[in-house]
């Protein structure tokens, strides 16, 4: 299994950590604020997810990055090439209280984080489903949880398609980062925020 980091420990990084905690995969999970404000979180999950810097989490081999969109350039920053290592993109481009789109200027949300992360190869996902059904058990309503995915590199969809699969969703490719990004994008996205379960 690559090596695991989480860049944001909001509501989805949380989630994102929750999941891989309950099925014993190690991460490191990291915030603006340092190692140290993470104690109390990670003290709720298994051993496996520590807390780390932010320049720890995004030299792992795949790094999910769950950040408040205004915060987003800040929280890339200064970060070194990522030498064609994935990044999960898991954010949308809105935020709280008033959940207003921001404007994208025709751009994809994951054709904007790709300009912050620069050689990375990065793969839309982990973004369309509520925190709580993320950290869910994806098989608690008889089938499996869907989790659509979508990037322009092919080896790297298929690392987060294993990644997926191991965690007990059911991944759907959506071709390319700006077409099918795009289908799962909130708001807008006709697929985003919609729990949907394949059974057998």
């Amino acid at each position: 299994m690559p090596s695991i980091g989480i860049i944001g420990a909001g509501q989805i990084g949380r989630a994102i950590a929750s999941t891989l905690a309950k099925h014993g995969i190690p991460a490191i999970l990291a915030n603006s604020r340092g190692p140290e404000s993470l104690a109390d979180a990670v003290g709720t999950l298994s051993p496996t997810i520590t807390a780390g810097t932010r320049e720890e989490a995004a030299s792992r081999e795949i790094v999910f990055v769950a950040v408040n969109w205004s915060k987003l350039p800040a929280a890339l920053a200064g970060l070194p090439d990522f030498g064609g290592r994935i990044v999960v993109d898991a954010n949308n481009p809105i935020e709280a209280p008033l959940f207003k789109p921001v404007e994208l200027g025709g751009a994809s949300s994951s054709e904007v984080l790709a300009r912050l992360v620069p050689g990375a190869r990065v793969v839309k996902a982990f973004n369309h489903l509520r925190p709580q059904l993320l950290s869910d058990d994806p098989t608690s309503e008889g089938g499996r949880r869907v989790l659509f995915y979508a990037g322009d590199d092919t080896e790297a969809k298929a690392a987060v398609h294993i990644l997926i699969d191991r965690l007990g969703f059911l991944g759907i490719d959506l071709g390319p980062l700006a077409s099918g990004g795009r289908l799962i994008q909130f708001p807008g996205g006709p697929l985003a925020a919609i729990n949907l379960v394949k059974f057998a």
